[in-house]
């Protein structure tokens, strides 16, 4: 059996450095893991592990970007139209990989999960070819703290002064999952940036947040939507209703929720891997090993005079 783990989630999330710890971490468990770079702008020096299937062997965005005269978003599209074209290519790549964690490096256009077709492609011909496929989705922490730094409304969610994470961070990731339809992980990542004292030097670039605040993010709490103490809810009375509307939107389908990955932390990091694997239904199709015929002195003598 063969598994597929689509690495998803805006520019700027940790992806890539996901990635690598994800694969570093099944090789020290002695697990065999590939990385497959969908990102055609990708910097060849920005791998730690070499690409075993990477996209620019096909197409690159320079290369679209010089020879039809597109920019970065317009040419990044080009390059997944290309791909859908010549789906042929990449599952040649796919067949030589047996019984392996194939971990997808995908690209920050937040566009291509929401909307785009050739994600829900790319699932339909992962599935046929017999891989177990899941998917996460990396919000970076700061979101709890930066209130503006993802909206996407612009003067509209400045008026009504909502926090960006709970708004534009639970419904990407909601239209994410509805788009995509297979198996989803949610990561708010670089909790290591983010303290509980006020006083830590080294820590506390994305906010200080007390346990129970945090809490109210990775399970998010749709009341956060509403206001902020002290604002008066009337403050744009025209936008009432739509606030509300996306208010019960959440509260009915309490879809998303979030994990915290420190990549600082080994237990972290193993969490989020058990979570892939209890997904995906790792191992369940694996013959069961035979034992090994143990001695018939199992503690070496250690409790002889207890016989």
């Amino acid at each position: 059996m063969r598994y597929a783990v689509l690495v998803t989630g805006p520019a700027g999330a940790g992806k890539s450095t996901f990635c690598r710890s994800f694969l570093s971490h099944l090789q020290s468990a002695r697990r065999t893991g590939h990385l497959v770079n969908l990102d055609p702008a990708a910097d060849p020096g920005s791998f730690e592990h070499e690409p075993s299937i990477d996209i620019r062997d096909l197409v690159s965005l320079e290369d679209v970007m010089g020879e039809l005269g597109y920019g970065p978003n317009g040419g990044l599209l080009y390059c997944f139209e290309y791909l859908l074209s010549n789906m042929d290519w990449l599952e040649e790549e796919i067949g030589e990989f047996e019984n392996d964690y194939l971990i997808f490096d995908c690209p920050g256009q937040i566009e291509l999960y929401t909307h785009h077709r050739f994600f829900p492609t790319l699932v339909s011909n992962l599935n046929r070819l017999g891989l177990r496929t899941c998917a996460v989705y990396l919000l970076e922490s700061q979101f709890m703290e930066d209130k503006y730094k993802f909206f996407r409304w612009g003067a509209f969610l400045r008026a009504r002064r909502w926090h960006s994470f709970p708004f534009s961070g639970v419904m990407s990731a909601m239209s994410s999952m509805v788009n995509l339809e297979v198996p989803w992980i949610n990561l708010m990542t670089k909790m290591d940036l983010v303290s509980g004292k006020a006083d830590d030097p080294a820590a506390g670039r994305n906010g200080i947040r007390k346990r129970r605040n945090i809490a109210r993010y990775l399970d998010p709490d749709p009341l956060l939507l509403v206001s902020n103490p002290g604002e008066s809810e009337s403050s744009n009375p025209r936008f009432h209703s739509l606030n509300q509307a996306i208010v019960q939107l959440i509260e009915d389908h309490p879809l998303v929720s979030f994990l915290p990955l420190d990549l600082t932390s080994t237990e972290s990091l193993e969490n989020i891997v058990s979570h892939v694997d209890y997904v995906m239904q790792y191992g369940e199709d694996e013959e069961p090993k035979e034992q090994t015929p143990q001695p018939n002195d199992m503690d070496d003598g250690d409790f002889a005079d207890m016989e």
